[in-house]
């Protein structure tokens, strides 16, 4: 009877941690965060704007320095 207690209070405590985690979040950034993955590739977020009509605020990738990327060991 003790395990059931204490795992409906585990469950009670992580709901309870993460409404205040989103307490301040709207819907807009919750909309922003989940095209977050798709932000460093230009070609993927045309793709996904083009799927969901969301804007992703892509960025490009940056670019190597002479030099540095192509290290053979």
């Amino acid at each position: 009877m003790i395990e059931i207690a204490l795992n409906v209070l585990g469950v009670v405590g992580l709901w309870l941690a993460v409404e205040y985690c989103l307490k301040h979040q709207t819907a807009q950034s919750l909309d922003e965060a989940s095209l977050i993955p798709f932000a460093d590739d230009p070609e993927v977020a045309r793709r996904v704007e083009a799927a969901t009509g969301k804007t992703v605020k892509a960025v490009a990738p940056e670019e190597l320095k002479p030099g540095w990327g192509n290290l053979e060991i």
